[in-house]
């Protein structure tokens, strides 16, 4: 009888040599985001809305979402590193305590004779009570750098979220409908010059921003592990993806028009 071998065992497979494993040794540059990288996409990206539309204000906020750009990259790097001057401050504030928690403990003489049990019971009290207020200030030290850090990503990630509504305010009138139907327009209608193609790319400016807005949020919480910041990010991901998803409502409406050769 003969006993052939299997192609391959399932406890042990063999690897594919069309599907190479990567070697755990060189980490692939695609597990992080890169700050240089999306600035580097956020200068295209300006570059592109300048050349085609250079006298538009989007022009000026793809600017100053460049400028926040550079500045969040400086607090990312700054969040990314230890403070030591303020690990130095809070390690000799704990050595202090310390020090005189075991100064007055060592001075306190125990009494070899005991009232009763209230006396003994308040003594415990109060030991737990020193304890208890010992590990708050202890607590409260430990977290002065991460609340310092936290205070810092929060302010600017409030300028993100707030040029992500200003990106928003900027397609607000930017109907297709307006311009497909050509509807009467009102006195106080807003003035609109653009061709079907300009209106598509204007909205899709303003979508690829908001793409970059989210992705420079998440830059601060690669390297910074704070619940309270992951939040702040979550929210702002949230926020620029239903904005992106009402903007590519209308390029689809545009879309569907050119198809149909409206």
């Amino acid at each position: 009888m003969r006993f052939s071998l299997p192609d391959s065992d399932s406890r042990f497979p063999i690897p594919d040599s069309r599907f190479p494993i990567p070697d755990s040794r060189f980490p692939t540059v695609y597990r992080q985001l890169d700050d240089d990288r999306i600035i580097e996409t956020l200068e295209r990206l300006r570059q592109r809305i300048i050349e085609r539309f250079p006298t538009s204000s989007l022009a000026r906020v793809s600017e100053e979402l460049l400028a926040i750009a550079h500045e969040s990259a400086s607090h990312v790097a700054y969040l990314s590193k230890p403070n030591w001057p303020i690990r130095a401050t809070v390690a000799l504030a704990i050595a202090v305590m310390l020090a005189v928690v075991v100064t007055a403990a060592a001075q306190v003489r125990l009494a070899t004779n005991i009232a009763g049990w209230p006396e003994f019971l308040q003594g415990v009290e109060a030991a737990i009570n020193d304890l208890v207020f010992l590990g708050i200030a202890v607590f409260f030290l430990l977290t002065i750098e991460t609340r310092l850090k936290r205070r810092r990503a929060l302010a600017a990630l409030h300028q993100l979220r707030s040029i992500a509504h200003v990106v928003d305010m900027h397609q607000l009138t930017k109907d297709p409908e307006q311009l497909l139907t050509n509807a009467p327009s009102t006195a106080s209608s807003p003035v609109r010059t653009m061709t079907r193609v300009e209106l598509g790319r204007y909205l899709d400016y303003c979508s690829e921003m908001l793409s970059v807005t989210s992705k420079i949020a998440a830059l601060f919480v690669e390297r910074f592990d704070d619940p309270v910041t992951l939040a702040a990010v979550n929210e702002i991901e949230s926020l620029t993806a239903g904005l992106s998803r009402k903007i590519w409502q209308k390029i689809s409406m545009l879309l569907n028009t050119a198809d149909t050769g409206g």
